[in-house]
């Protein structure tokens, strides 16, 4: 009786973390374990990719077959934390108007008029194209207290900082294998006067 209480008392303070994560924009990485640990492991590739197509049910798509949809370097990136090397990253450059989609769920989640120079080696953003496609998650590794970000189906993004430019004052700094770039229509969109070369203090 008593380990049921004990139980019982466990699994309230968990609700009561996580609906304050949920109220911070923050979501800790045991829950993201827990959603993805309950994807149908009978999924194939191809219904993984009809999923993507149509963007639905996306956290149901499980690791095995993510790694079957990414490159080694994409997977590592996105669904092992890692970090690509500063200033080798493919989409460092790009100044072309567009939007940049997440490598696997193809979110959309910047443009390239929030893309700025910051100095530091990685694509860095000071706003985001749609907040609900975005999930901000406390992380203490490395001995650091930084802000991870990462995509509404889970994948690692980057981390985000407050020494961006106006008007937000943050600094989206991506990995540029968590994304993929898809060029705007040039003669329906010729706004492309935007200032892509803000600088900011390197971390």
């Amino acid at each position: 009786m008593a380990k049921s209480i004990g139980t019982l008392l466990a699994v309230s303070s968990v609700v009561a973390i996580t609906a304050v994560f949920s109220q911070l924009g923050l979501v800790s990485q045991t829950i993201a374990d827990e959603i993805n640990a309950e994807s149908d492991m009978s999924m194939t590739v191809a219904q993984a990719q009809q999923l993507v197509a149509r963007g639905e049910k996306l956290t149901s798509i499980p690791k095995h077959i993510w790694r079957q949809l990414l490159t080694k370097h994409e997977y590592n990136i996105m669904w092992e934390k890692g970090t690509e090397r500063a200033f080798t990253g493919d989409l460092l450059e790009v100044q072309q108007p567009g939007v940049f989609v997440t490598a696997g769920c193809k979110l959309p989640v910047f443009k390239t008029e929030h893309k700025f120079k910051s100095g530091t080696g990685w694509p860095s953003f000071w706003d985001v194209v749609d907040k609900n496609n975005i999930i901000l998650k406390d992380d203490s590794s490395w001995g650091m207290r930084r802000i991870e970000v990462l995509s509404a189906c889970g994948e690692h993004l980057g981390h985000v900082f407050d020494d961006g430019p106006e008007p937000t004052g943050l600094r989206y700094c991506i990995n540029s294998a968590a994304l993929d770039f898809i060029a705007a229509d040039t003669d329906t969109d010729t706004d492309t006067d935007t200032d892509t070369d803000t600088a900011v203090p390197e971390e």
